[in-house]
């Protein structure tokens, strides 16, 4: 990505604001700058000040300089796209102007501008590249409210494994983060919120997550624990799994089914497309019916504890867990497969399959899509097709 060489470098560490605004973030900029933000929260003004402020900050931080220059380039997208979901999440609210669930919107609009527009690619490497910016902006909001989690050192933990997915990510790059986006505003407790993000990663540090996933004994053991089960962190236990259940993630036209017939050959198939054709339901039509047929054919499996595989789009966490649930109250073990190729292929092969989806629909889910987390089972692969 072209891009990348705006991103602030030795010995100057200037940003060219001029060349960011001639870029294809223009759109995102200029939407930034007329949304308005609470002036007790930000006393500087509107989103796009804010944002300025924010990557200045961070490009004068000794600990972004002291960063490899891919994570450098990682953290520095990050804070240029921290808070776009406020573009659309933002509303006046008895007054007050709050932008609930910006960061969970924000990381969605970053991974569809990133993998459709300017993206490095739908490559392994590129894979990690865009999901490390995207969990940055998902979860950047953590470490100045880590104080008033339920359960703080659940919550480290869970962002933190996902450095096992993506080799860059981890919770100090969070906090680097998160360091800058409260230096970079008008506000009266400034240092008071610079200090939480320090505590922050210094719970991350004393867990022993804070530049690297904590070591579980097994991966029975981390899910169980990263699930909220009563143990003792570092714990092993028992597996008491007959064996695995492959549950299949990624947006039509990916190649899932090539990918079965690949690796898993052999494997019994639970296929909601195979489950539409027979039932004649089209993809934009209510799919309740369909669902409910293939969970019936999953519950013979589960009950003879006979492996297969559970092939669908599954591009939400809430989807993921339905199934998830159900695989699991059968005592199987569940391995996430998420795949994923390029946006223009993709598209090519949907128009190329026997049953295409919809361009739009596709469009719809690509607008949702959340790759799986390494807290959401036993095992979790992103793949490159």
């Amino acid at each position: 990505m072209e891009l990348l060489a705006l991103v602030p470098e030795p010995p100057g560490w200037s940003i060219d604001w001029s060349a960011w605004k001639a870029s294809v973030f223009q759109p995102f900029f200029a939407k930034m700058a007329a949304t308005g933000q609470n002036p007790g929260w930000h006393g500087e003004g509107d989103v796009w000040i804010h944002t300025q402020m924010v990557c200045e900050e961070l490009a004068a931080m000794r600990s972004f300089r002291a960063l490899s220059k891919r994570r450098r380039q990682e953290v520095f997208l990050a804070a240029l796209l921290h808070d776009i979901g406020k573009i659309v999440c933002t509303k006046l609210e008895d007054g007050c102007l709050i932008s609930p669930n910006h960061t969970v919107t924000g990381a969605k609009m970053a991974r569809e501008f990133l993998r459709n527009v300017c993206g490095p690619g739908s490559t392994q490497d590129g894979i990690e590249f865009r999901e490390t910016v995207c969990s940055l902006i998902r979860y950047h909001s953590v470490p100045v409210h880590i104080l008033d989690q339920k359960e703080p050192e659940l919550k480290i933990l869970k962002i933190a494994a996902n450095g096992e997915l993506m080799k860059d990510f981890t919770m100090d790059l969070l906090c680097i983060l998160e360091e800058a986006d409260m230096r970079g505003r008008i506000h009266e407790d400034v240092e008071r919120s610079v200090e939480t993000v320090r505590l922050c990663a210094g719970l991350a540090e004393e867990l022993g997550c804070r530049k690297a996933p904590f070591s579980f004994p097994s991966p029975y053991a981390e899910h169980a624990y990263l699930s909220g089960r009563n143990l003792a962190l570092g714990q092993d236990l028992y597996d008491d799994t007959w064996g695995e259940v492959i549950l299949m993630s990624g947006l039509p036209g990916t190649g899932k089914d090539t990918w079965i017939r690949e690796h898993l050959d052999g494997l019994p198939t639970v296929s909601l497309d195979v489950f539409r054709k027979e039932m004649h339901v089209l993809p934009q039509e209510p799919q309740g019916p369909v669902a409910a047929a293939a969970r019936e054919k999953a519950k013979e499996y589960l009950r003879r504890q006979e492996p297969f595989v559970w092939n669908a789009t599954n591009v939400t966490p809430a989807l993921r867990e339905k199934q998830i649930r159900l695989f699991q109250a059968y005592h199987a073990s569940v391995r996430i497969v998420y795949l994923e190729t390029g946006w223009g292929e993709q598209l090519l092969r949907n128009k190329n399959r026997a049953e295409a989806v919809p361009e739009e629909a596709i469009g719809r889910m690509m607008k949702n899509l959340v790759l799986p987390e390494r807290y959401e089972a036993e095992r979790v692969e992103w793949i490159s097709v």
